[in-house]
């Protein structure tokens, strides 16, 4: 067990719906969630063979867990995803929407329906999942919270991935608009934007296979991030109760990170007299 910042039972009682859940972040969310108190956590993904091994995996750590099949696409399955929740454990108290779909592709070089596919699972399948579940999160005995899985991707610009960025902007912006209309019932929507994550199938597709490989030299902690490190931040904006229609970037700066034009050795250094007449004007 990754060390955590949490007590091991601030999210007791709670009940926590992860799409995305079975490998990845989704998946570390809902074992860190259930490490600290969730009584339930329901993974939901396409793939149930898949599913089924990652319930097995948190069974064994001893998470209540179960799962769900279903495509995020189709908002009948994720109304389906939140009965089940509800019917399991009692309630639903935390989405997280992780589902999320990406390949790098250049602008001229993508399909209509490749474009449409990524903001499909990412932006629609967000509304989905949120909107069916609505009547449960607003009558969470702890406050509904949402927990929006984004990116960093369009803070600037990124080669190559025309699609998701145009889809992580979308849920940024329907992230803060949720949070504006939903405060009236309760719930709150946050959203957390990884930089590049160790061991994610993201960071293996995105890098052709060669992760190992990358140079990190451009971002200030000087590494990719850890699956626990985004999950801690989940675990955070489910307890801080008057943080809503914020998005937290969790990627050691990666996304302002700029490699310097000259080493630092050869900045010249300010001379005394100028420094001193700097300070006093």
């Amino acid at each position: 067990m990754d060390p955590s910042y949490f007590r091991n039972d601030v999210l007791r009682g709670r009940v926590a719906l992860i799409t995305g859940g079975g490998s990845g972040i989704g998946f570390e969310v809902a074992k860190q969630f259930g490490f600290h108190g969730c009584k339930g956590v329901v993974i939901m993904g396409r793939r149930q063979q898949f599913l089924e091994e990652a319930v097995g995996l948190l069974s064994k750590e001893g998470v209540n867990a179960a799962f769900v099949t279903g495509d995020v696409r189709k908002f009948e399955d994720c109304t389906a995803a939140v009965q089940m929740a509800v019917k399991k454990f009692g309630a639903l108290d935390i989405l997280v929407n992780a589902a999320a779909g990406n390949f790098l592709a250049a602008a001229e070089q993508i399909s209509s329906n490749g474009f449409r596919t990524v903001m499909d699972i990412d932006a629609v399948g967000t509304f989905n999942t949120t909107r069916a579940a609505f009547d449960a999160l607003k009558t969470s005995q702890f406050g509904g919270v949402v927990t929006n899985i984004t990116a960093t991707l369009h803070y600037t610009a990124t080669w190559y991935q025309t699609a998701p960025v145009a889809a992580k902007a979308a849920i940024d912006a329907m992230t803060r608009n949720l949070a504006l209309e939903w405060g009236d019932f309760g719930i709150r929507c946050n959203g957390v934007a990884p930089g590049p994550i160790a061991e994610t199938p993201g960071l293996e597709k995105l890098s052709g296979g060669n992760a190992d490989k990358i140079d990190w030299s451009h971002i200030p902690a000087r590494r990719p991030g850890l699956k626990a490190e985004i999950a801690s931040a989940c675990i955070y904006l489910c307890l801080n109760r008057y943080i809503t229609g914020q998005v937290l970037p969790v990627d050691g700066g990666e996304w302002f990170g700029k490699k310097p034009m000259i080493p630092r050795e050869m900045v010249p250094r300010p001379q005394r007299r100028a420094a001193l007449l700097l300070f006093f004007v």
